[in-house]
């Protein structure tokens, strides 16, 4: 049999789970509904390695799976020794290790920098400190601060807080996971007792499997002994709320399982509930690590020298799944109230984070489900969600959504289904406009959209306090009806209605009118007798935000940090501007370690990091070219707001070793900034930027850095970067789907060295870019570029 008929094969025996039930090592559990098959097995071919070397690896058990004996191999010799599950015609799958210290290992912490300073400083120190040569070492940025949990004063941590969880896109809950790998019904400390909290405070916490939700952790007893414990859910479960779960807890001493306990969700009941045998347990990882790749499947593949962050990215898309029970309702955070329960379900940043990570990764199809569901059960007739206090700047970047979900997809059908709501927020925008053009011409709110920022305005004794003519409201309405415009006309031309094309005209002049009136009025407003100059997040601010929190309460400056995000991310600033904005919050208490601050009152000892909807600064910082400043984001936010190892980020993560809760948007922040650093598209013109944000240090390396099939408004492009150092040479080489679109490309081939020449296609190119390192060149007719740069 040919290997690619076999892995059909197995494909279809994955898919139709119900026909193994006569197998030896059938699924554990009892509880449930008939599985389903799952649609076009048959296409998909699971990620295989043809003959892996398993030398030296040691067999642990065999298994029976799809009616073929399989082999469990291990590779013990080292600690991040990966699995491999080897099947009959030497095909298998090899599922590595990974180990992160959750404990504090830099001495001394804070690169030397005092707590307290950090905590009062307006300038971000740890920032200034780690840009200081240029692109940030990541080994540095890693030991800026302490992890999650690891600070001594939290001796209650491991009995309050999870670190972790495991489920599957069925299901409608999770299962936490804690520091010493006990779940909330299986603990391993019943058969290895020294599985202590106080021994876990030294773990190592990680994945199994690369990027699949496995969750791992070691706890070393010596230089050569350690245990393991992994934990993964029952993917072949179909209770409703309850995950099955796996389990294995190990003893390994010297390259060898000395004691090994295997487990499925809870304590043995003998005689009727016994542990699984090994068999038992690597069949369901099997099974487990193919039920996974199908779920990702669409996703467009990436490679980076690094892979750490392709990684964390399709881990995040894997973690949206187990959080949305059935893996589309929407909740914004897991297992505990806060945020699981269904007062945060309508709230809008989890729609948008969703939609926006989904679409740039080609994931269409869950996209779609994910618009479906919330304009269907989340939007009412008027346009407004369905969550206490709504925030007027998302309506407009949820337009901006849906326009690219059409560009992307080219789907009508799903738009003209919701068309009556989808108006309903347009209109919604519009009226807030034709609110703010009724005030006198005088008005400091003149033509600028008010209404809350934050959904935590309404919560207060006064929420009127809040409603304000925030910059960012007006500046994503004017992205967001620019954008939905000619996506209105375009889905009507097979439906049409005579009022599409006025509400699209109307539309349009509204958002050149809004455009207009955020730039005059952010230039205006800029505080020029300051250094660097000062930007409110609302016109007419005499504080700064932390004087207003200091001195005003309740501080109409409040939630300062998603103002200047939400002004930033739509690009309608000019870049002067834009780079006011930033140097504002990097000089006066905006970001920590680079990412943007939660804002707060300044307070020694303490300063924290914005977990979610942040990376509409990341994206301005890669439009502005300042990568340095880019990467130095990017390499914070993974290393300071997920939880080390296990990659579980926080809504808002303080930077002394404490622990955060938990929300999905600030998971798929990671996503976001690596497909970007890749591809990103220009916000007006008919232009691309592919490579824009890749580190010196990658490119230079000649380790293979590229995106396969990357959507953007234009079609698929592939692109593909690589330098070879011994020859001072870089290559380049881009493939569009439709040629001549888009008009332009920009290639940046950086290096860290001065670029002499660059060509396309063998024809001299221009070389442009803030710092002389992107090649600039009209697509014309043509749909496959080798982009060539020699650098001394």
């Amino acid at each position: 049999m040919n290997r690619r008929r076999f892995l059909q094969n197995l494909a279809v025996a994955t898919a139709g789970l119900g026909t193994l039930a006569a197998d030896a090592t059938a699924p554990r559990h009892e509880a449930g509904a008939p599985r389903p098959a799952v649609a076009d097995a048959t296409e998909f071919v699971p990620a295989y390695v043809e003959r892996p070397d398993i030398e030296g690896h040691t067999l642990i058990c065999e298994f029976e799976y799809a009616g073929k004996t399989w082999g469990a191999y291990e590779d013990l010799r080292t600690r991040e020794g990966a699995i491999t599950l080897l099947g009959p015609d030497g095909t298998g799958r090899v599922l590595t290790k990974s180990a992160e210290a959750s404990f504090a290992t830099a001495n001394p912490p804070y690169l030397g920098l005092g707590l307290r300073e950090i905590g009062l400083s307006g300038p971000d120190l740890l920032a200034d400190r780690l840009l200081r040569n240029g692109d940030p070492d990541p080994a540095e940025v890693e030991s800026a601060a302490p992890p999650w949990g690891s600070a001594a004063h939290e001796r209650e941590y491991f009995r309050l807080s999870w670190d972790t969880f495991v489920g599957t896109k069925e299901c409608f809950d999770t299962m936490p996971v804690f520091p010493p790998g006990n779940t909330r019904t299986y603990h391993p400390i019943q058969y290895f007792a020294e599985l202590t909290e106080e021994a876990a405070r030294n773990r190592y916490d990680g994945l199994l499997g690369g990027w699949m939700p496995a969750a791992r952790k070691v706890m070393p007893i010596s230089a050569n002994a350690y245990y393991e414990v992994l934990i993964f859910g029952d993917v072949e479960a179909r209770d409703k709320f309850i995950v099955q779960t796996w389990h294995r807890t190990a003893k390994i001493e010297n390259g060898k399982i000395v004691k090994a306990v295997y487990g499925y969700s809870y304590p043995a009941y003998p005689p009727r509930r016994e542990p699984p045998k090994p068999a038992e347990f690597y069949r369901g990882l099997l099974v487990f690590a193919d039920y996974w790749d199908r779920q990702l499947r669409d996703a467009a593949p990436a490679k980076l020298p690094d892979n750490r962050w392709i990684d964390m990215s399709r881990h995040a898309f894997a973690k949206e799944l187990m959080v949305r029970p059935g893996g589309v309702y929407p909740k914004y955070g897991a297992v505990d109230r806060d945020y699981y329960g269904s007062e945060y379900d309508g709230f809008q940043d989890i729609f948008t984070s969703a939609v926006y990570t989904n679409l740039e990764w080609g994931r269409f199809d869950q996209a779609q489900r994910i618009i479906d569901n919330y304009f269907t059960s989340f939007v009412d007739a008027k346009g407004v969600n369905n969550m206490r206090g709504p925030e007027t700047a998302q309506f407009g970047l949820t337009l901006f959504l849906l326009a690219r979900y059409f560009q992307y997809t080219g789907d009508a059908a799903l738009l003209l289904k919701h068309r009556e709501k989808i108006q309903a927020t347009a209109s919604l925008l519009t009226d807030l406009h034709d609110e703010s053009l009724r005030l006198p011409h005088g008005d400091i709110g003149y033509g600028m959209i008010h209404g809350w920022c934050e959904s935590d305005s309404c919560l207060a004794p006064n929420p009127e306090m809040w409603w304000l003519p925030y910059f960012s409201n007006s500046a994503f309405a004017a992205r967001g009806l620019k954008e939905i415009a000619p996506v209105w006309r375009a889905i009507h031309r097979t439906k049409p209605d005579t009022n599409a094309g006025a509400l699209a005209s109307d539309w349009q002049r509204r958002s050149a009118m809004l455009r207009e009136a955020v730039v005059a009025s952010v230039r205006k407003n800029v505080r020029r007798d300051m250094n660097p100059p000062y930007i409110g997040p609302f016109p007419g601010t005499t504080m700064t935000f932390r004087e207003s929190l200091e001195k005003e309460r309740p501080s109409p400056q409040r939630w300062a940090h998603r103002a200047y995000c939400e002004l930033l991310q739509p690009d309608v600033l000019p870049a002067d501007l834009a780079n006011v904005v930033i140097d504002c919050m990097r000089a006066y208490g905006a970001t920590t370690i680079g990412v943007v601050a939660n804002v707060g009152p300044a307070r020694p000892g303490w300063r924290g990091i914005l977990g979610f909807i942040s990376y509409g600064y990341a994206q301005m910082l890669l439009r502005l070219d300042r990568v340095e400043e880019y990467l130095l984001f990017l390499h914070s936010h993974g290393y300071h707001d997920h939880t080390r190892g296990s990659w579980v980020a926080g809504e808002v993560s303080g930077i002394s070793g404490g622990t955060a809760l938990f929300c999905i948007p600030a998971q798929q922040t990671i996503p976001m900034l690596v497909r970007w650093m890749l591809a990103l598209e220009d916000s007006e013109e008919d232009r691309l930027y592919l490579g824009k944000g890749l580190p010196h240090a990658w490119v230079s390396s000649g380790k293979p850095i590229g995106i396969e099939g990357a959507p953007t408004r234009w079609g698929r492009v592939t692109f593909h970067i690589a330098a070879q150092p011994s020859a001072n040479r870089v290559r380049a080489t881009v493939e569009l789907e439709r040629p001549g679109s888009p008009k332009q490309l920009q290639v940046k081939l950086r290096t860290g060295s001065r670029l002499r020449t660059v060509t396309v296609n063998g024809r001299p190119a221009k070389l442009g870019g803030a710092h002389n390192d992107t090649a600039i060149f009209e697509t014309g007719h043509e749909k496959h570029f080798e982009v060539i740069g020699e650098y001394s």
